[in-house]
This record gives structure tokens, sequence and C-alpha cells, in this order.
């Protein structure tokens, strides 16, 4: 998938204006709220008209202002799953579903709909009003009835911002499934970083109505970390050995991890751990209260605003620490040297 657009619009006082290119299958928009991420995905599936400027998708023109090309939205077959899922009420859930894949052209129908009803899980709803649905079962029939549709590009506006954490992570697995089992390509579009690192792999980074970059993810988190509340965001896959008391042992590649036991410690998960907790020292500790401590190696280190990262090599995974200027010097943190990193049991948060 390719999306070149060099557009601007104006609404008063703001002004979007953009140009890019950008390829790939799950690409991102990242940017704070009211920074125009909406706007340009409006006018990408055609809900708005840019004022000037010219749209492609995958080399076709969808709007040149200066060649008077301006296609429908049912001719640019782009689906959109917004942050409220817009179900019709008046509708059960399978006949929600069967909306775009009804309104579609016969010979574009690749995808069937009881493979995508299972893919989704939504074989028990089928039947049910859209009324009697949490909001993650209604954001998944929102996300059928659009890839029914057998859109060629998938636009994601804010499509997790309404649930909870629960079902936000549960949606994004139900997401990467079925775009990678259909063959979709997306644009999903978030002002959560860490979402936009669960989801794609391009980012496109907008701030005032103005692309500010285009980046990897993690390249992204990287550089916002010196500036982000909560520094930068490790993401580490574990598997469940044993409990221990309060804690519960996990496997984290090599490694074994100690983890504060919730009620529930699912065999295989994902956790989050802030880049601001994790301590570093040069040396062995002698004795400490934190129940993970990390023999590891410096990959590299980077500059984030008034913070150094610091990227180590623990057993077979990395970690992203980070520490103000005048740490790394008195530690004198250089690539290839070994440290050690320690870690609360209680400084880990599981996702979903």
């Amino acid at each position: 998938m390719e999306v070149r657009m060099a557009v601007r619009k104006s609404f008063g006082a703001f002004d979007l204006q953009a140009d890019f290119s950008v390829t790939g299958e799950h690409v991102g928009i990242f940017g704070e709220s009211g920074s125009g991420k909406s706007t340009l995905v409006g006018m990408l599936a055609g809900l708005s008209a840019p004022d000037e400027g010219e749209i492609f998708l995958d080399g076709e023109c969808l709007f040149s202002s200066s060649r008077g090309i301006d296609l429908k939205p049912e001719r640019r077959r782009v689906g959109i799953v917004f942050q409220q899922p817009s179900l019709f009420p008046h509708l059960s859930v399978e006949s929600n579903l069967l909306y775009g894949f009804r309104r579609c052209e016969p010979r574009r129908r690749s995808i069937e709909v009881a493979s995508l009803v299972s893919v989704l899980k939504l074989e028990p709803l089928l039947r049910r009003g859209v009324n009697n649905l949490s909001g993650g079962e209604k954001q998944r029939v929102a996300l059928g009835r659009a890839m029914l549709a057998n859109p060629r590009l998938l636009l994601m506006d804010e499509p997790l911002s309404a649930l909870d954490d629960a079902h936000k992570f549960q949606i994004i697995q139900y997401l990467k499934s079925a775009s990678e089992q259909f063959g979709i390509p997306y644009l999903f579009i978030s002002h959560s970083l860490l979402e936009i690192r669960l989801m794609t792999e391009r980012v496109l980074a907008i701030s005032g109505g103005r692309l500010a970059g285009q980046a990897t993810p993690e390249q992204l988190a990287r550089s916002r970390m010196g500036q982000s509340q909560v520094g930068y965001i490790n993401l580490l896959k574990v598997e469940a050995l044993r409990k221990m008391g309060g804690m519960t042992a996990y496997r984290w590649g090599t490694q074994e991890l100690f983890i504060s036991a919730s009620e529930e410690s699912p065999p295989s998960t994902m956790y989050e751990l802030s880049s601001r907790d994790i301590i570093l020292f040069k040396k062995h500790p002698e004795a400490i209260s934190a129940r993970n401590l990390l023999k590891c190696t410096v990959v590299d280190t980077f500059p984030s605003g008034n913070k150094v990262g610091v990227e180590l090599l623990c057993g077979s995974e990395t970690l992203i620490a980070e520490v103000v200027v005048q740490a790394a010097d008195e530690l004198a943190i250089q690539a290839q040297t070994e440290i050690y990193a320690v870690i609360k049991a209680s400084s880990f948060r599981r996702l979903g």
C-alpha cells in the first residue's frame, strides 16, 4: 500500500498542510488531539475535500484540485472504523456485518463472511441486537462491518480510545489477526504511543497541522523518551513458570523475571516496564530489596531531551533504561560495558 498526499485544508485559525509519501501494510498516524490526524484521514476517505492539493492511493488519483478530480467515498474503496462504533441500532449484529458486504460488488468480495466471523469470534453475537453489546464487542462488530465491505485500505481513527485497558488489548489482537489473515492494509490513527507501537510498522507524526516526521515506532518512542511523563515503555513478552508467595516467576527470553502476582497470572502475556523503573549499577550490589537483578551489556546510548537512553542486552532480550547525563558520565556508560539492572517486582504492569 502506498499513500501520497500533498494537501492543504483550513478551518478558521487551524491550517493543515501535509506533503508526504508512505509505503507499508501497517502504517500509523500519531499526534495529540487537535493535531490534524482525523482531518487528514477524512480527506483520504473522501469525507471532506482539501482546499487544494492531490491525493493518491496505490498510484490512483483520488483527488486533484488542479485536474478537477474528487472520487466519491464509495469509489475509493476505503473502509473506516471510528472511535465510536456507529452501528445501526435497529439491526442485529449479523445485519450490521452484512451491510457493507451487500453493498460491495460481487467481483470484489474476497473475504468470506463465515471466515471473518470466526476470526473476530462473533458467532455467539450474530442474533443479538447491538444495544446489548459491550464496548469491546461493538468495536469488533464495527471492524467486521468495515472489513466485509472488502476495502483496499482500512482507516482506523482512534478505534481503541473509548475502551478500558482490558478490552483495548483484546481488540488489538483481533485487529492484527484479521488484517494479517485477509491481507487488508491499514492506517491506524492514535494519540497513544503504546497503541502505535503495538499496531504499526511505520509512523507519520503530526503536530499542529504539520508533518513532524516519519519513522519506525521504535525510533519515535526513543525520541520522545525525555519529554514523556512515563519515559520509554519496554514491552516484555513473558511465560509464567511458577508462583512464589506474592510473586510469579516468568520466563523472559533466557532470563527469569519476578513480578508481583495478580489474582490471575496467565501462562503467556505481555507486561510494560518504564525506563524510569530500571536502576543501573556499575558493580554487583551486595544486597538489595528489589527482586530482579539482571547482568546486562550496554549495546548503545542515545540522547533524548535532558536524559540519556541506555540500550541493554539482558541475556537474549533488550531493555531501554534512562539516566540523567551526569549519571551516565559517573557510571562511564558506553557500548560493550557490563552493567547491572535492578527492577522491583511491583514495577511491571500487565497489558490486557
